[in-house]
């Protein structure tokens, strides 16, 4: 009997969200066990709601956009990121440079299938968010894993980056503000990473989708605007700043020096045009939540949730004897370090799912974000300080008494 294997080009991508820990997950859920999912940036779980305006627009839109639009997108909804790079700095941005998606998932893929012949190698960062990576593999190029360093907060380090740029490297990914670390970029390091695509005659890929999502006074760096003379491809969306994560509404920006990118553009229209266009209810937003940027700012200020939920788990998990983690400055996730010798953790997914087991809460292990340690694992701080009380507690009363098997 004839049968059917999966692709030879997914022998090597890993993307964790199936695997040992769901499975186990999804097995408990459907014996009717209530799990506590700390392993995924969807806020409308968590009671956080989209402002109104945004609601308001998508009721208005429903029945007017029900054909297909141009396969970059609205020309309004690409007027208005237009703009918005305008504001951000961003050189060179025209709406023939815009390219909108059902979410940024989409187009990560799409512009890595656009670029790469087997064996191209792309620098992306470890630890990463994994559909970089994936995106990369599958599309027949090489994933070289730069680190990031814990020590100087999760800042790129710059020369270990050098050190494995080959002739065979495209392109470098940078992620900032970064899942799974909260960390956010200052124009040092930016400026460092320009130097050295400038100096090897790299493209650059910025993901900011969490750029509307920083604390503490700091502002966002667009990568773009530091390197006028270099191509910059740019993603953002509004699935996590206006907290309409299902509504899969991103885009990508071409932006800075395209002259020496034409066929690689081409290869973009190409791939945009087979699919036909995105989403268009939600492109039609996108002009409406850039005006309203300001809604969910108040959640990152002192007393606002996202910012209290913050302080709140920084605290909480530098106080259990065996973890510490660095504050994050952007975004919704942090990225904590276990003491392997005590806890003699040889398997970070082992202890995550020991934990899922015992304890009903899910984590990611560092391994599923290329950290290759066992040392680390990503909370997501949306639930409300209640939940995270329960969560910290329950991870304190955990490893009081634990040791890997």
């Amino acid at each position: 009997m004839r049968t059917f294997e999966k692709s030879s080009k997914l022998d090597n991508v890993c993307y964790d969200i199936r695997g040992p820990v769901m499975d186990e997950a999804n097995r408990m859920i459907a014996q009717g066990e209530k799990i506590l999912k700390l392993n995924i940036g969807n806020p409308a779980p968590f009671g956080f709601r989209a402002p109104d305006a945004v609601i308001e627009k998508m009721k208005e839109m429903l029945t007017s956009t029900e054909g297909y639009s141009d396969s970059k997108g609205l020309l309004q909804s690409r007027q208005a990121i237009v703009e918005y790079c305008r504001k951000k700095q961003m050189p060179n941005v025209t709406v023939e440079d815009v390219y909108t998606g059902n979410g940024v998932s989409e187009l990560i893929t799409l512009s890595m299938q656009g670029l790469l012949d087997n064996g191209d190698e792309v620098l992306v960062p470890a630890p990463d968010y994994p559909l970089w990576t994936a995106s990369v593999t599958l599309s027949g190029g090489k994933a070289v894993h730069y680190l990031c360093d814990e020590a100087s907060e999760w800042y790129p380090d710059l020369e270990d980056m050098r050190s494995k740029i080959t002739p065979k490297t495209k392109a470098i990914v940078v992620i900032n503000p970064n899942n799974p670390t909260g960390a956010l970029y200052p124009r040092e390091i930016l400026q460092g990473i320009v130097d050295m695509a400038r100096e090897h005659e790299l493209i650059l890929f910025a993901d900011e989708i969490y750029d509307r999502l920083v604390m503490d006074g700091y502002e966002h760096i667009a990568l773009a605007s530091l390197a006028p003379d270099l191509l910059t491809v740019s993603f953002n969306g509004l699935s996590k700043s206006h907290l309409i994560a299902g509504y899969r509404c991103g885009w990508m920006c071409l932006c800075g020096d395209k002259s020496k990118a034409k066929g690689y553009v081409e290869g973009i229209n190409l791939l945009s045009s087979m699919r036909l266009c995105s989403n268009v209810p939600s492109q039609s937003l996108i002009p409406t939540a850039l005006e309203h940027l300001d809604d969910t700012k108040q959640m990152l200020l002192p007393g606002g949730r996202i910012y209290e939920q913050r302080e709140f788990m920084t605290k909480a998990i530098n106080e259990i004897p065996g973890l510490k983690v660095v504050k994050p400055k952007a975004a919704f996730y942090m990225f904590p370090k276990l003491d392997v010798e005590r806890f003699r953790i040889r398997d970070d997914e082992t202890f995550v799912l020991d934990f899922l087991r015992e304890k009903k809460i899910l984590f990611t292990h560092g391994g599923g974000f290329h950290w290759e340690q066992p040392d680390h694992f990503r909370v997501v701080y949306l639930p409300e300080i209640a939940q995270l009380q329960e969560a910290a507690g329950a991870l304190k009363d955990f490893l009081a008494g634990y040791v890997q098997s």
